[in-house]
């Protein structure tokens, strides 16, 4: 007989953008360290079937899993405080769930019965949420719920959890987040819009067992009690989540509140082991470091953070978070830099731009896709090259290094990627063969290669020092030579190139098992301090008790580099 498994539910109010998905993976975190076999399932509100085909400007960048899903950037998260995978069955749509059952319709699996939204759609959430603990064995599922309470967008995943609680109610319990503002006009902290969400959720039947309180700072013990006196939630039960300066800080917060043992006593339950401390000895490692003030300067160079006058970090999250997992590791305090790469398309804005990269330790240049920015990403690839600045290039930052070595060093003109330039004459990088069919019929959504997949790496090449100096069990086999990264991409290193470009000095080090793939180039030490192109996402991968071997030597030589000024 399947175990009992306690669901406990993450919503939100007053507004988005809050950090559910850090409170999840915090949750998550206090509770596997006392030993609880905790899994964790991202519920959103979206008809897109995943998230692979959402622009990073309109939701963030995209998550792989390991077995090949295109999810929310909360699944990151989670993987990155669990230190554990999360998989494909950890992440549902509104649209697969629409998806599931108009099929399951067309397979007279409702026994010709009439399908209705607000019967049928909330049982296969809930069927989804059981199935999810059922697979990873949980004793306890944290379901985060995209958007805010009120919206109808997400009114079924409510609805679900009304009935789940009906079903099971010694078993469904709801840590609801909340914002209280401080408006500039009044200096005061305001909890009334919090109350009103937490009334949007009297409205659907619910009553949340835990408030978690955002809040530039800590909110105060009278707000507390007019919050509990107003909503009927124990003052015990309401707890501070206020700024801090890394997410990381989060689940030491809670614990500081004695949030571990008031949640366990309230969903029945005791620690099954002593708490596992290496979260703590990491936060204080990350004080000292701090204190010591040793930083890096790294430099981001992408096009997907600029959105009006605001910038989108979210756009690279993953890249910027291993970063820092790297730099701490090394004792270091990072600095990024964010530079727009299309302002190395304009002459003047190039000027200030390569001065001020010059001045960085290392140059990152991300994911992308089509052909805006790419002469500008070349422009800074150039520059790094040139100048020995330790440069790192993830997935399409590694074809751009491919498409600048070819045209400046072996001397082919217009070498291009296919993707950006359909007509070049020398596609350096082109789409792979299985991918044609996808382009011309338009399907585009879950068909690129994804996933973890194998590769074998060149013995004595920069990467394969990297993988061996820093050991992760997690990505690399020793013993067989063999990684397991992630991939997001349909065009490729062009083999019919290779010779001619390994023969001008660009080493292919990594390949897929059969050589038919090139996963990462690079150049000797000789040559270049730090200079490595990844087709893969070396970023997915990195945790703060794990950071990445790529990142952590990229990070050591970005701090050692000593350059020329122009």
């Amino acid at each position: 007989m399947q175990k009992k498994c306690k669901y406990i539910f993450v919503t939100g109010g007053v507004i988005s953008g809050l950090g559910k998905g850090i409170i999840t993976a915090s949750t998550g975190l206090i509770l596997q360290n006392l030993g609880f076999k905790t899994s964790v399932l991202k519920a959103d509100m979206y008809l897109n079937l995943d998230a692979g085909t959402m622009n990073p400007l309109e939701h963030g960048e995209v998550f792989v899993t390991e077995d090949a899903r295109e999810t929310d950037q909360d699944l990151g998260h989670y993987e990155r405080f669990l230190n554990k995978n999360v998989l494909k069955h950890n992440y549902i749509t509104m649209g697969k769930i629409y998806y599931d059952v108009i099929t399951n319709e067309r397979q007279l699996e409702y026994g010709g019965k009439c399908v209705e939204g607000n019967v049928h759609i909330p049982a296969e959430i809930i069927r989804r949420i059981r199935e999810t603990s059922h697979k990873d064995e949980a004793d306890i599922l944290l379901i985060e719920v995209g958007g805010t309470v009120g919206e109808y967008q997400n009114i079924m995943f409510y609805e679900a959890i009304r009935k789940l609680k009906l079903l099971e109610p010694e078993n469904v319990f709801i840590i609801h987040l909340v914002y209280l503002p401080i408006p500039e006009f009044l200096g005061e902290m305001k909890s009334k819009p919090a109350q009103t969400s937490i009334y949007e959720l009297y409205k659907l039947g619910l009553q949340p067992n835990f408030i978690v309180c955002r809040s530039a700072v800590e909110i105060d013990d009278k707000r507390k009690s007019t919050m509990s006196i107003n909503t009927g939630i124990k003052k015990e039960f309401i707890f501070a989540a206020p700024d801090v300066d890394t997410i990381y800080r989060i689940p030491e917060t809670l614990k500081s509140q004695n949030f571990p043992k008031t949640l366990l006593k309230a969903i029945g339950l005791k620690p099954k082991k002593r708490e596992d401390k290496n979260w703590t000895k990491f936060i204080m490692n990350l004080d000292k470091t701090k204190r010591k003030k040793n930083s890096v300067t790294i430099a981001i160079c992408g096009k997907y953070y600029a959105s009006g006058k605001f910038s989108l970090e979210d756009s690279y999250v993953c890249v910027l978070e291993a970063i820092k997992h790297a730099s701490w590791k090394l004792n270091l305090n990072p600095i990024i830099k964010w530079f727009n790469v299309e302002d190395m398309e304009n002459l003047e804005k190039r000027k200030l731009m390569e001065t001020d990269l010059l001045k960085c330790g290392g140059i990152i240049v991300p994911q992308g896709w089509g052909s805006r920015g790419v002469e500008g990403k070349l422009k800074v690839i150039e520059l790094a090259r040139k100048n020995k600045i330790p440069y790192l290039g993830l997935c399409f930052g590694m074809q751009m290094s491919v498409i600048e070595f070819a045209r400046n060093v072996l001397g082919l003109k217009g070498a291009n990627s296919e993707e950006a330039d359909p007509e070049t004459k020398n596609p350096v990088i082109h789409v792979m063969p299985n991918q044609v069919e996808y382009l011309k019929s338009k399907n585009y959504g879950g068909t690129i290669r994804l996933g973890g997949w194998p590769c074998i790496l060149k013995k004595g090449s920069v990467a394969y020092e990297a993988y061996n100096k820093y050991p992760n069990k997690n990505i690399y086999d020793k013993e067989e030579n063999i990684i397991i990264e992630r991939h997001r991409h349909r065009y490729e290193f062009n083999n019919n190139y290779r010779e001619l470009l390994e023969k001008a000095g660009l080493v292919v080090s990594g390949t897929s098992l059969d050589e038919s793939l090139v996963e990462i180039v690079e150049l000797p030490h000789s040559v270049h301090p730090f200079f490595v192109g990844t087709q893969f996402h070396p970023e997915y991968k990195s945790r703060p008790l794990d950071p990445h071997p790529l990142f952590l030597e990229f990070i050591s030589k970005s701090k050692k580099t000593i350059r020329k000024k122009l």
